[in-house]
């Protein structure tokens, strides 16, 4: 049964219908032959970017949809609802794209933003590196200041959708210490830069995640974005947004985990009985609904107090770690609730539990959104 969504206008439940629509003619049918042989959705984000699903919380004067944010991360959970790597990708996309469109001057933003945001490129964040994930401070790829801009040399790790986007918001080192990184928007086409093979994943394997390598690539000063120097405050600006993309792609697995093993618990008989009536099983399944319907209320939250113009650092943490959480454990509990079956890949949800595992990783690990959350509580 579709969730019962409480949206600000007429319009936001009318994109959330498209959606729906989108999601279940164009993602449900492939999802589970594209995961399984590892084989990348061609058609599918051209499709998502003719919706106008690719753009949803920018401003309509550079082609964005100019939707609150409450609203494009209820799009992307039905998204998650169908395809979880789809959903990252989307995700990530609007991350790439936050840095251009909060730091870039008017020029910068009026020459990149309309084909970002009109679906017309793909984006990938470009911030981890093979000895530095967390620790983004600690990153070593350098951008060199040569005549007419910089020239790039070093490694990036754990790029979503690495060598199929079209341009890479990339963190590099101009200086020394913690505003010596500098972000610069980079073009898939750039002489220099490589990719690795994709990575052998757990589980969103229809996305590629893969290394990159930039050995003398030039990338002209123009795509600097902001300063140089101001790489760590872009980079962190940016995934307070990110984490609220990965709360409500962790709520929209959970919720289709749980929608699969209610469906399956009405179905299946126990002596004499379907097994959602045996007490011990159906409490089971509230503790699960309990969960995403609490992880939903979380990063919604944040996502108004984003719009609002308030603080929502801590809040943005606080909801990716209580999303991804949940996410982990109503995918495990759905493993349960079908017993022998649910460990095969008959049915989907051990694939569901795969996909689970990553979302309490990547955009900071919970062990440092509790990190992110103690500090702000101490400060």
């Amino acid at each position: 049964m579709p969730v019962q969504r409480m949206l600000p206008t007429e319009e936001a439940h009318d994109l959330v219908e498209l959606t729906r629509d989108i999601a279940d003619k164009v993602l449900a049918p492939q999802v589970d032959e594209c995961e399984k042989t590892e084989t990348y959705p061609e058609d599918v984000f051209p499709a998502l970017g003719r919706a106008g699903l690719l753009s949803l919380p920018y401003p309509e004067e550079y082609g964005g949809g100019g939707q609150p944010y409450e609203v494009y991360l209820q799009v992307l959970e039905e998204i998650a609802a169908r395809w979880t790597a789809v959903a990252v990708a989307v995700s990530v996309h609007s991350l790439s794209c936050f840095p251009l469109f909060t730091y870039g001057t008017d020029e910068q933003k009026q020459k990149w933003l309309p084909g970002m945001l009109g679906g017309e490129t793909i984006g990938a964040y470009s911030l981890s590196e093979p000895q530095a994930g967390s620790d983004a401070a600690a990153l070593t790829c350098r951008a060199t200041e040569v005549d007419g801009g910089y020239r790039i040399d070093g490694s990036k790790a754990w790029i979503t959708h690495g060598g199929r986007a079209d341009f890479y918001t990339l963190f590099a080192r101009t200086g020394e210490g913690s505003r010596g990184v500098s972000c610069f928007l980079v073009d898939k086409d750039t002489a220099g830069l490589t990719f690795g093979k994709p990575e052998e994943k757990m589980g969103l394997r229809a996305v590629p995640t893969t290394s990159a390598h930039y050995d003398g690539a030039f990338v002209p000063a123009e795509r600097l974005l902001g300063g140089p120097g101001q790489g760590l405050p872009i980079a962190f600006s940016a995934l307070d947004s990110g984490r609220l993309g990965i709360a409500a792609v962790a709520v929209g697995l959970a919720q289709r985990a749980l929608d699969d093993a209610v469906a399956y618990a009405k179905e299946r008989k126990a002596f004499g009985k379907a097994i959602i009536d045996h007490q011990g099983l159906g409490f089971v399944l509230a503790d699960m609904a309990a969960a995403v319907d609490s992880a939903r209320a979380t990063y919604l939250d944040a996502a108004r107090r984003r719009d609002a113009g308030l603080p929502y650092s801590r809040q943005a943490s606080a909801a990716k770690l209580v999303a991804t959480d949940a996410a982990m454990k109503v995918t495990t509990d759905a493993v349960q609730v079908f017993g022998g079956y649910g460990y095969t890949q008959d049915f989907p949800v051990e694939r569901y539990m795969r996909e689970a595992k990553i979302t309490q990783i990547f955009e900071g690990t919970n062990q440092i959104q509790r990190l992110v959350i103690a500090r702000h509580l101490a400060g």
